[in-house]
């Protein structure tokens, strides 16, 4: 029989809160500082590039992206980019950090429904400081019995972390918005991947369902989690 599920863990950008949103009216922004130079959608696959290339350098989050930012406008304009547009870049990677807290649809619910039940978890990557501060103003931090903000999401990682808290993955669940960090490595690991999809997701977030598998599983929002808990655990 398949061991019960006993700890629930949350991604948390686009997962229990709005994130990949802000990225997206920033990139409109950036576009049009850069428009003499460079079309949107070539501006973009250069940005995207340079993300990738700085990923192991900066890590994930808000100050990485605002460098590659920089880092794509030096190239594009042939390192001619005025210090007024550098200045401006800075200026909106520093209110993405100061953006308030956008909760998803039922995900106070979610947690707070599974909270009374079993240890539930949140395990983020990102800029450590942005995602404390996200976690304090989100109002759900009590609920977490442990809180993770890792660089990267591997199956390594959350065989570890699951691990710290006393737990083994197959007695774990990691619900999250990304196939490729929240879904796919959990599964590889031995637990359950629930995934719950955003509108928007990342071009370096992007993979393919691992439609069929047992402990593969997918809601279109975080209202149907309790059931999907209480249904595997019979």
């Amino acid at each position: 029989m398949p061991a019960p599920i006993t700890t629930v863990a949350f991604d948390a950008d686009d997962t229990l809160w709005q994130n990949e949103t802000f990225f997206r009216l920033t990139e409109e922004r950036f576009a049009a500082l850069l428009a003499d130079h460079a079309p949107p959608d070539h501006l973009m696959e250069r940005l995207v590039a340079a993300e990738r290339r700085n990923i192991g350098h900066y890590g994930f989050g808000v100050k990485g992206f605002t460098l590659s930012m920089i880092e794509t406008a030096i190239e594009v304009t042939q390192g001619t980019v005025p210090a007024r547009v550098i200045a401006e870049i800075l200026a909106a990677g520093r209110e993405m950090l100061e953006h308030p807290i956008d909760l998803m649809p039922h995900a106070r619910e979610a947690v707070t429904a599974l909270a009374g039940e079993m240890q539930v978890l949140l395990i983020t990557k990102g800029d450590l400081l942005d995602q404390e501060r996200k976690v304090a103003q989100s109002g759900l931090g009590d609920l977490f019995h442990g809180v993770e903000i890792v660089s990267h999401k591997t199956a390594a990682t959350y065989a570890a972390v699951f691990a710290r808290h006393g737990e083994r993955p197959e007695r774990a669940m990691m619900v999250g918005n990304s196939l490729a960090s929240d879904v796919l490595p959990v599964i590889e690991a031995g637990g359950h991947g629930v995934h719950v999809p955003h509108r928007l997701t990342w071009a370096l977030e992007h993979a393919e369902p691992p439609e069929g598998h047992a402990r593969f599983h997918r809601l279109e929002d975080l209202s149907g989690l309790a059931a999907l808990v209480q249904r595997l655990n019979r």
